[in-house]
């Protein structure tokens, strides 16, 4: 009891560090409370971070502020545009001809698993059997999920809608009075916040070299894997090309969960014969490509973590924001780490003193 208390008296002694754990308190305890009515402004807030950079390259090169802001704002209002009207569309299409091929992709794969038996003597029809069962089973859950997503859709499309409003007005306003923005938020902190100033700056250079990164690898990882899906004339091209994009912000278990319905697309259209064989060899050189060559390049400058650490924080924080979460996963815990190697210091720094 006493090793505690005098522990509690050293880090409450040390002001910056009370400043900083205040911080981070107050800042879980808001969005933990009003996240959701806040995810517009989150948003908002990580689009200006990102689009910062480009504002920051061109004033670098004496262009006035308001003119960059007003350039790479009206750029990504362009990229959104042609994203909104030529994608949506497209996706739309392609999930409600999936959502209308279900039966019939349950029963070819039904098809397939009954005649495995005769093939690979090693199974047995009641293992297959199994299987089959299982299969329909969880099919018929993802109906009703479908079902029940269409439903709700009228609110989702009236969230999109006003989002849509709302995030390209918040994003011009706050890359254009940044300054003013930050000023504000720093007047409710003591004069005296170094510790809590640090680990901002290091969290920031690390998670926006993440962030950055993982969004040029979704697009590009996309638009090489379309390339290849509609050369060789895949189904749900567009739709399957998209997901294995997205599937780059889980590492490690992103791209194996993926691969399943690409398989599982690729064997119902063709089978096993040559277009299955050479779709699936590209595919997998543009994974490898990935893992090995994108990973590195884009992602050097990101955090450096376990990946326990990872996995951990991606089922953690996913579990607890969504997709947000899995996709902030990294830079939360690039957080945590910072916050953590920082509190050791200056442990180690009240000890000695």
């Amino acid at each position: 009891m006493e090793i505690f208390r005098r522990w509690m008296s050293a880090v409450f002694s040390d002001t910056q560090l009370v400043i900083l754990f205040l911080v981070l308190v107050v800042s879980g305890a808001i969005v933990l409370s009003v996240g959701n009515l806040l995810a517009p402004v989150i948003a908002s807030v990580v689009i200006s971070f990102l689009l910062e950079g480009v504002v920051r390259f061109l004033v670098g090169f004496r262009w006035p502020r308001m003119l960059a802001v007003v350039l790479v704002f009206g750029l990504f209002m362009l990229f959104l545009a042609v994203m909104i009207l030529a994608l949506v569309p497209l996706l739309v299409s392609q999930i409600t001809d999936l959502i209308d091929n279900i039966p019939w992709i349950v029963s070819k794969a039904q098809n397939a698993l009954v005649h495995l038996p005769r093939q690979y003597p090693i199974l047995t029809e009641a293992q297959v059997q199994t299987v089959v069962d299982s299969l329909t089973a969880q099919f018929s859950q993802y109906g009703q999920q479908v079902l029940a997503f269409s439903l709700s859709s009228v609110r989702s499309v009236f969230s999109f809608v006003v989002y849509m409003v709302l995030m390209p007005i918040m994003v011009f306003f706050f890359l254009k009075d940044k300054d003013v923005i930050l000023d504000w938020l720093c007047g409710f902190l003591p004069k005296d916040h170094t510790l809590a100033s640090t680990v901002w700056l290091d969290v920031k250079m690390q998670a926006g070299n993440y962030v950055r990164g993982r969004i040029w690898e979704i697009f590009i990882v996309w638009i090489a894997t379309y390339a290849c899906f509609l050369y060789f004339g895949l189904d749900y091209a567009m739709l399957l090309s998209l997901l294995v994009g997205l599937s780059v912000i889980i590492p490690y278990i992103g791209a194996v969960v993926v691969t399943v319905p690409v398989l599982i697309i690729a064997y119902i259209q063709w089978g096993f014969d040559a277009h299955f064989t050479w779709a699936m060899i590209v595919y997998f050189v543009i994974q490898l490509l990935d893992a090995n060559l994108l990973v590195p390049l884009l992602l050097s400058g990101a955090v450096n973590l376990h990946p326990i650490a990872s996995i951990t924080a991606i089922l953690i924080f996913g579990g607890i924001w969504g997709f947000w979460g899995v996709f902030f996963a990294i830079p939360l815990a690039s957080l945590v780490q910072s916050v953590l190697g920082v509190w050791k210091n200056r442990r180690g720094c009240l000890v000695e003193g």
